[in-house]
């Protein structure tokens, strides 16, 4: 709901000074884009970053020995798995609407 609420009126604010939007990391979950249709409008475009599992856990594990965080490969993996549960549905939602774009 807040999320929703922010992005509402920040491209509220805009409306007269832009063409569009691109809203980076949202929605996660299905949940998310219902709600946002719901409240905002159809997204005209949904852009997926699409990658596999072992280039996000490279880069994951890269991120975190420069940010000296104790996450290991486990971890990492796990949120890879748990990644794919959330946005599965959602890129399968997406994609039935004709909205997605994958890029490789």
């Amino acid at each position: 709901g807040i999320v929703v609420e922010l992005l509402k009126e920040a491209m509220v604010s805009k409306l007269g000074d832009t063409k569009g939007f691109l809203i980076d990391g949202y929605p996660q979950e299905l949940k998310d884009a219902e709600e946002f249709e719901s409240k905002i409008g159809e997204p005209k475009l949904v852009l997926c970053l699409d990658c596999s599992a072992g280039t996000m856990s490279s880069r994951l594990l890269m991120r975190n020995q420069s940010s000296q965080n104790s996450e290991d490969t486990e971890t990492t993996k796990e949120r890879i798995e748990s990644y794919y549960q959330a946005s599965n549905p959602l890129i399968a939602y997406y994609e039935s609407k004709t909205q997605l774009c994958k890029v490789n």
